[in-house]
């Protein structure tokens, strides 16, 4: 998932510290309960430690019943490439089966696109993409052996 719509309202914040703007915290929740409604569980969630990212996580959390203080704030993915989040992804240990990921564009959609079989142009903000994939350890996981199970962003609900 890309996180929600940020602002840019506070010239003075880093662009770590950047928050969601009303958009986004409309956004998040939204897509939150599109992935209620598709029936999607996570056991993990996994956040860019960027204030946008982790309140979209947060916001997302809410409407999985997930529970807010198990979100796994990973720094690493606030500035990977797309090598470097499949390396992340493939060291989630295997205990957990449904992983929900959020960061950030450019490289999350071209980290769609590296695992994912159909292309994807570019996933908006507060986007979400779902692979399965046919193995059985996230270090096995690629192209070959994905299934892209749907594509979804806000604008398909407004």
């Amino acid at each position: 998932m890309r996180h929600a719509k940020s602002s840019w309202d506070f010239e003075d914040l880093s662009d770590h510290d950047r928050p969601l703007d009303n958009r986004g915290r409309k956004d998040a929740p939204l897509m939150g309960r599109e992935l209620v409604s598709r029936e999607v569980t996570v056991d993990l969630i996994m956040a860019s430690t960027a204030v946008r990212a982790l309140s979209t996580a947060t916001l997302v959390a809410r409407e999985l019943e997930y529970e807010t203080d198990k979100i796994a704030l990973e720094e690493e993915i606030y500035k990977a490439d797309k090598q470097e989040l499949l390396e992340i992804i493939n060291s989630i240990p295997n205990q957990f089966d449904k992983v929900l990921l959020i960061g950030h564009n450019n490289t999350i959609t071209e980290l769609a696109n590296l695992l994912s079989p159909d292309l994807i142009s570019e996933i908006p903000t507060a986007g979400v993409v779902a692979l399965s994939f046919e193995c059985t350890t996230w270090r096995e996981i690629s192209k070959e052996n994905a299934m892209l199970q749907f594509f979804d962003y806000p604008k398909n609900h407004k």
